[in-house]
């Protein structure tokens, strides 16, 4: 019920984007200043996360990383290069990453702050000694895990939804 709700709310933003858009309809501007609140105040209905979900979230990132950490710090600062991450590379690495995600979110462009701060890291790594100073097999994996993430989520939500869809 709920996403043919969304739908329709979808539609009427888009109608509404459209009748404005289009010259050869007449809105005196009174109304045309209130018809253009429209899509924005109707959009917040559907367009946001409950406060369940982003404390799930972040519940389920922080133990994951407090169970992973040693892992993830040990692939990123010493298996991308060929040797250790100094903190010249490692603070222009995070600068980059903080710029990019920044103006990503800007923007409205959703990104994974892991490959901002890979690629930054890599970025670094190549800036000292060339490419000569990155770990190949290394980088294939991280590769390989950022080409296998889309799907598998896709098929893991595909899942969950069935599931959720036909037993709740």
């Amino acid at each position: 019920m709920f996403f043919a709700y969304r739908k329709q709310i979808q539609a009427i933003v888009k109608g509404v984007k459209a009748l404005e858009a289009n010259p050869a309809v007449q809105i005196p501007d009174a109304d045309r200043k209130t018809l253009s609140a429209v899509p924005g105040a109707l959009s917040k209905t559907t367009d946001f996360a409950p406060v369940w979900v982003i404390a799930t979230i972040s519940l389920s990132l922080g133990i994951g990383t407090m169970i992973g950490w040693k892992r993830i710090v040990m692939t990123i600062g010493e298996k991308i290069g060929k040797e250790h991450l100094n903190y010249a590379q490692g603070a222009s690495a995070e600068l980059v990453a903080a710029s990019t995600i920044g103006v990503s979110t800007w923007l409205g462009l959703p990104v994974s702050t892991t490959h901002v701060l890979s690629s930054g890291i890599a970025g670094a790594m190549v800036a000292s000694n060339g490419t000569k100073n990155l770990n190949p097999a290394t980088l294939k994996a991280i590769g390989m895990a950022w080409i296998l993430t889309l799907p598998a989520s896709i098929v893991l939500g595909l899942g969950l939804f069935l599931i959720f869809h036909l037993f709740l």
